[in-house]
């Protein structure tokens, strides 16, 4: 009997109680399917290599920790105060640097690394070494702290890595403000020495003038015999002897003129005649002394220790099993769907 064009139509239907008594037909395959999806990853997280990570975080310094580096620095001194966001800005510049990442990939992650691990381009190298060691920049709720992070399959390497790279932005960093501390001190101390110089020279040529004019009155005592200084009496005794000066300074005498030029010309120094030279010379000393001791300062704050890893990041043996669980019941769900319809297009058929 022929197929009506209705009973056709019924045929190409899909009952949905049919397909679920079919594809439930099929649950041992789809089990199966799905047991080789764990088991398959199961295997791959059995013997991938584990990955570990290794992370310090990085704070500014205290108060304390610069002290040394505001040595001499006040709000009155000559030189500013270093505050601690000075301080922490050039160690995180540091931190960040290209030029430390290179000197660290050379000196410390290559010679790390096994001769058959070294064969090879030099940038792919480097670019592992940039996804394996990276810098975390603060956030809103921490916007002071950074952090080192290293990923190895070596968790001791790891934990080495952070602490190493910190220490070493650490030591430039300190390396840069005790140079610039220094310099300060050193061009404050370079300044001092000029203003003394010029005071010196300054007061030569005073005395040098002096003599000069102690020379000229001494010609005019002896020319017209002016031995000792008049004496006169009464209240123009007074006025005289306080105008011995200037056009008049022939009147002291030959006597007084003579040991005034002789003393003058003795003279060693004229460092005592300065009246502000000693305390210029006092500030000089200082700067030249002014040294930074690296031991007592610092110039970034670890928060919190160091630790190695003990458990890996990758792979999560579970959670890849839990996945290939699910996509192995996927796929064996697929599978049955796929055999489903074949069997009814042969029935059909």
């Amino acid at each position: 009997m022929a197929n009506t064009p209705a009973s056709t139509q019924r045929t190409n239907e899909i009952d949905l109680f049919e397909l679920v008594a079919g594809l439930w037909a099929q649950k041992a395959l789809i089990i199966s399917v799905a047991l080789v999806g764990a088991l398959c990853a199961a295997g791959y997280a059995y013997f991938s290599k584990p990955v570990y990570e290794a992370r310090v975080y990085l704070q500014p310094p205290t108060l304390n920790g610069i002290a040394d580096f505001n040595y001499g620095r006040t709000v009155g001194a000559e030189l500013t105060p270093f505050k601690i966001e000075d301080v922490y800005e050039v160690f995180t510049r540091n931190l960040q640097s290209e030029s430390l990442r290179r000197a660290f990939f050379n000196e410390v992650y290559l010679p790390s690394l096994s001769p058959s691990e070294r064969i090879g381009s030099q940038d792919l190298l480097y670019a592992d070494f940039s996804k394996d060691l990276s810098i975390g920049l603060p956030t809103k709720d921490q916007p002071d702290r950074y952090s080192v992070t290293a990923r190895g399959q070596d968790p001791a390497r790891a934990a080495l890595y952070v602490r190493d790279f910190a220490a070493r932005a650490g030591a430039l960093a300190e390396k840069e403000m005790i140079s610039n501390a220094t310099r300060e001190a050193e061009v404050r101390a370079r300044n001092l020495g000029q203003q003394i110089t010029t005071l010196q020279e300054t007061e030569n040529r005073i005395r040098q003038d002096s003599i000069s004019r102690l020379s000229e009155a001494l010609a005019i005592a002896e020319a017209i015999g002016l031995q000792n200084p008049p004496i006169i009496s009464g209240n123009l005794s007074a006025e005289v002897s306080a105008a011995m000066d200037g056009q008049l300074t022939y009147m002291r005498g030959s006597k007084a003129l003579k040991a005034e030029i002789q003393n003058l010309e003795a003279r060693k120094s004229d460092d005592p005649f300065i009246r502000a030279l000693r305390g210029l010379q006092i500030k000089q000393s200082f700067y030249n002394d002014l040294k930074v001791n690296p031991g007592t300062v610092s110039v970034y704050r670890q928060d919190g220790p160091i630790e190695q890893p003990d458990s890996p990041i990758k792979p999560r043996k579970n959670l890849m099993i839990l996945l290939g669980l699910l996509l192995g019941g996927v796929l064996g769900f697929i599978i049955a769907m796929i055999r489903y319809f074949v069997l009814i297009r042969k029935n059909v058929a």
